[in-house]
């Protein structure tokens, strides 16, 4: 049975833990009101999602080893974004290729729309379009297809999005879901097949790849406690050079500025799932690496618009999703 959700987060770890197919770890480069918007049509073995953020991000996201990802911006007139070097715009794709990692950096209010079908059923759609070695030829990066097909793969998108959200009834029969689901596979098959590799660029993401994912795995096993370059390198197994190079290329950052942020909203999550009652601002901070607490709590509001207090205080339904009705979530993608 299709399922449709049409919700609104103010809180980014909220929004990221709703979405489907992928993983996606957002980090916020910029200060601000957050608000995000999530619309979710999951049909029989494909999952759509449409969404819009409201400050500049970068998104760690990871597909699966069954799914790949195609990701493109919502609108024709949608500010650009970056993958690695390179800039897309709303006439391009992004393809992630199963198993495979790569960094999205959004502008503020960017919207955005993917798809995350089983590779299997891309790879029986690229077989009857062009022959078994179509599928075999695509590489995960950016893909500029003709113009007519990228529109044709926005509206279908479009088209199937508002369906579930005016007409979820109409999904829910197995001949419409099932039609859907062909016409948005052959349609993203179409714009890989017919593209400009923008991705012949990344012939060496899977090294650059590889260093980054290293990155994220020290990072992980660390977060509680603060890295220092000399000390992240050595763990990585790289030179400070080559990871700033990583950093500014993948991220548009420096490895320190990344993880200062990371940390930062490492910080903002456990403090919003704790107890008033038996934590602190200091205590938590202090689990995080943060001690000078008077410029911890500057730039924290700073970044967050809030105090670390008032996020500790602040009651679990206030950070909840909010459902949003079929008139606001058409709106939201209009």
């Amino acid at each position: 049975m299709p399922s449709v959700v049409n919700l609104a987060f103010t809180e980014p770890d909220q929004f990221q833990e709703h979405l489907r197919a992928v993983n996606v770890d957002f980090v916020l480069t910029a200060c601000g009101a957050y608000r995000a918007e999530l619309q979710q049509v999951a049909l029989d073995r494909l999952v759509l999602q449409r969404g819009r953020q409201s400050l500049p991000h970068i998104g760690q996201v990871t597909t699966p080893a069954d799914r790949s990802l195609i990701l493109f911006h919502s609108g024709a007139d949608e500010p650009p974004a970056a993958t690695g070097k390179i800039e897309f715009h709303p006439s391009d794709i992004v393809y992630g290729a199963e198993d495979s990692q790569l960094y999205y950096r959004g502008p503020r209010k960017i919207g955005w729309a993917s798809l995350a079908p089983p590779t299997t059923d891309l790879a029986v759609a690229a077989q009857a379009l062009g022959g078994s070695d179509l599928f075999r030829a695509y590489r995960s990066g950016v893909h500029k297809p003709s113009p007519p097909l990228m529109e044709r793969l926005r509206r279908l998108h479009r088209a199937v999005g508002d369906l579930g959200t005016t007409a979820p009834d109409a999904l829910a029969r197995p001949e419409v879901a099932k039609a859907m689901e062909e016409s948005l596979v052959r349609a993203a098959v179409a714009c890989l097949s017919a593209s400009d590799a923008l991705s012949e660029k990344h012939r060496f993401a899977h090294c650059d790849m590889t260093i980054m994912r290293r990155l994220e795995r020290t990072l992980e096993a660390n977060q509680h406690r603060p890295l220092y370059l000399t000390e992240l390198c050595a763990k990585v197994g790289v030179s400070a050079r080559v990871l700033r190079g990583q950093c500014q290329e993948h991220l548009g950052m420096s490895p320190h500025r990344y993880l200062w942020l990371r940390r930062m909203h490492l910080v903002r999550r456990a403090l919003a799932a704790a107890d008033p009652a038996s934590e602190t601002v200091t205590r938590i901070a202090n689990d995080y690496g943060f001690g000078e607490l008077g410029r911890f709590a500057v730039t924290y509001r700073a970044l967050f618009g809030e105090s670390p207090s008032a996020t500790l205080l602040r009651s679990p339904d206030a950070r909840r999703p909010e459902s949003v009705s079929p008139e606001r979530a058409a709106s939201h993608f209009a």
